[in-house]
């Protein structure tokens, strides 16, 4: 948990420094801050700022400068408050960081160009004069009332309201934004969790606009806004598509990519493409359709995208080209040719740059071309600062803000033939010392999702720790796991519990036929998803001495209506009471329940709501089930704080210990 944390990278427009926002752990032992960092490329990292508050969302302005948002005081301002992040300019020549921009509402996510700055704001409805006096007014009587009229309350693990995200348009001045400028005074809830980018010319700002539909749906659109006048236009929709992020526009400035997502039905599956489109009339079209993108950068020829994508375990680099003149593969043209050149599509072609096993994100084009610069993570591998040769993909470590940390154990890839003859792949974390001699109790630890796949560095679920304890941990990738096609998606939509165990059945068959693994000392644990997968195993399996169940879905019906986003679950499993519930909720089979189960949620978990580890808590209490419930009261979706977090480690494995190594049950010190 000391660990320093490398979470962003961004590359400054002469290409001479990387900066990055590094979360650590504050003095006092009870929370994370953050603060900026400089990698030089010819030069060893440094720390830019400082302040208990931290600092987040930088971005380079053309000369150099840094802009950041922070909620730390301003020094030059009496009485100061320190309560909403400001927007603050920290010189490219030197010097202490100056405020830049306040709002009553906070700035979130900001974007420049030239001397132009576009940035995001929460706006109560009303005349915008009077906001700063609303919102006081509001605090002063101790009102926290929100009247919703449309169907999104709350998301994650905060209430939405009573402001609404609107973008607002800045010239940069000598010392202070000049010009501030509403550009979506009508903009309602169509920002909410915006993403958005400015053109090179700072003249447009692409933004994703949601537009609501019938029966508490919306879609996502793309919309161009002109900075100058605020002018809107639609720049992409299509009925019962969205799309979204991410979201880059081509240093020419004439196209922009984005991802494309269907909507899903009971019969339709999740699937995502690389979208681009032509900026001035929307026309575009999908390349790299089996590719889920997770992060988008372009050629500073706008000859190409470079794309982040799951693949195989993996995430690396691929070079999608846009010249159409290397179209499908031509008639007459072998198999061998196309492997040789990559994977082409209806336009362009798809080259896989990076070939070794890690996971990349945060792409950053340098101005020549030759390089991009990225972090680089794997199961095994903490994220640092990469750099990849475009034309050769070599890949060079740079310096990092955060060295790495050293894993004890081994990475093993294995593998499995499930029996629909589908191959189901994973990473196997093997403890120190295991062998036929002395062989590990096994851990299968199930992702969420659940699109997804293990292949980075994690900071929540980390296997190393559970390694470290001596356990052998499988990370599978079973069906609807991204990175393996749309076949994989599709084996497992609208089959969650069946399809999903009989894949990773067979590969846990693989894992405990080792001589190193102790099949008969074996645990299921998951979160999210696959948390859903912990409950259903435990009324479908009696393999397992001990489940850990986290942020699980219990009751499908009684979930399909309170979860903080029921549009897209309902789109798959229909409205409730319909015949997939009755299928697929783990709770109609807990007569069959024999294995001891830890449950733990946090109660500001609104994806998946307190309300389904109560109703799982009382009916294994009720089913006389030997369990135990790991509460946080203060906690989202995933356990956040350091000393809920030690607690979370320190428990499960005290509950590993009884039930799968047979020791005493001991509570932990950490716990109440």
């Amino acid at each position: 948990m000391a660990i320093p944390r490398v979470l962003s990278l961004r590359l400054s427009p002469d290409g001479s420094r990387l900066i990055s926002t590094v979360q650590s752990l504050n003095p006092d032992g009870k929370s994370y801050g953050t603060a900026l960092w400089a990698i030089p490329l010819d030069g060893d990292p440094y720390r830019l700022t400082r302040s208990a508050k931290g600092e987040s969302a930088a971005v380079f302005t053309d000369a150099g400068d840094v802009l950041f948002t922070s909620a730390r005081p301003d020094p030059t301002v009496k009485d100061s408050t320190d309560e909403v992040p400001a927007l603050w300019l920290l010189p490219r020549a030197g010097g202490e960081s100056r405020q830049v921009a306040v709002r009553p509402g906070g700035i979130g996510g900001v974007r420049t160009a030239g001397d132009v700055v576009v940035f995001a704001s929460d706006v109560l409805d009303g005349e915008e004069a009077a906001e700063e006096d609303k919102r006081k007014a509001r605090k002063d009587a101790g009102t926290s009332a929100v009247l919703h009229e449309g169907v999104t309350v709350r998301y994650w693990d905060h209430d939405l309201g009573p402001g609404r995200t609107r973008l607002f348009a800045a010239r940069l001045g000598d010392d202070r934004l000049e010009d501030v400028r509403d550009l979506t005074p009508d903009a309602g809830e169509a920002l909410r969790d915006a993403t958005f980018e400015l053109t090179p010319d700072g003249a447009t700002v692409i933004t994703t606009w949601r537009t609501h539909l019938p029966q508490g749906e919306w879609r996502t659109d793309l919309v161009a806004i002109d900075v100058a006048t605020g002018e809107r236009r639609v720049f992409l929709s299509e009925d019962r598509y969205d799309y979204t992020h991410p979201i880059a526009i081509s240093p020419d400035g004439g196209k922009v990519a984005c991802a494309r997502e269907r909507f899903t039905g009971p019969d339709v599956s999740a699937r995502s493409e690389l979208w681009i489109a032509d900026l001035a009339t929307g026309e575009g079209r999908a390349y790299a359709p089996d590719l889920f993108a997770a992060d988008v950068e372009w050629a500073p020829d706008s000859s190409a995208v470079y794309i982040a994508a799951d693949h195989h375990g993996r995430r690396p680099i691929f070079r999608v080209s846009l010249d159409e003149r290397r179209s499908s593969r031509r008639e007459g043209e072998g198999r061998a040719d196309e492997e040789r050149s990559g994977r082409d599509h209806e336009h362009g072609e798809v080259t896989r740059l990076t070939q070794d096993d890690c996971a990349y994100i945060g792409l950053n084009a340098s101005a020549d071309g030759r390089f991009l610069y990225a972090l680089r993570s794997a199961v095994n591998l903490a994220p640092a600062p990469a750099r990849i040769d475009v034309a050769t993909g070599e890949i060079i470590d740079l310096p990092s803000p955060a060295p790495r940390p050293e894993v004890r154990g081994t990475l093993t890839e294995i593998s499995a033939t499930a029996d629909d003859a589908a191959t189901i792949r994973g990473w196997l974390a093997l403890p120190e010392g295991a062998s036929a001699a002395d062989p590990a109790p096994f851990v299968l630890f199930i992702h969420g999702g659940p699109l997804g796949s293990w292949n980075d560095w994690q900071w929540r679920w980390q296997s190393w720790i559970m390694a470290e304890q001596g356990y052998a941990v499988l990370m599978p990738d079973p069906c609807m796991s991204t990175g393996y096609g749309q076949d994989m998606i599709d084996r497992g939509w609208g089959n969650w519990g069946p399809r999903t165990q009989a894949d990773l059945d067979a590969i846990v068959d693989v894992a405990l036929a080792r001589d190193d693994i102790d099949s008969e000392r074996v645990a299921a644990m998951g979160g999210s998803f696959g948390g859903y997968m912990a409950n259903w195993i435990a009324g479908h399996s009696d393999r397992y001495k001990a489940i850990v169940t986290h942020a699980s879905l219990w009751h499908l019906d009684q979930f399909a209506g309170t979860t903080d986003a029921p549009m897209y679950w309902q789109r798959e499993f229909g409205a409730p009471g319909s015949e997939r519930y009755e299928l697929l909720s783990p709770h109609l089979s807990l007569d069959k329940i024999t294995t001891p189960m830890l449950v733990i949620h946090g109660d500001k978990d609104y994806r998946v709501p307190i309300g389904e580890a109560l109703r799982l808590w009382w009916d294994l209490r009720r089913s006389e089930v030997d369990s135990k419930f790991l509460y946080f009261p203060d906690e989202n979706h995933w356990i956040l704080k350091p000393g809920n977090i030690i607690a979370w480690y320190e428990t499960v494995l005290a509950f590993l210990a009884q039930h799968v190594l047979g020791q005493e049950w001991k509570r932990p010190d950490s716990v109440a």
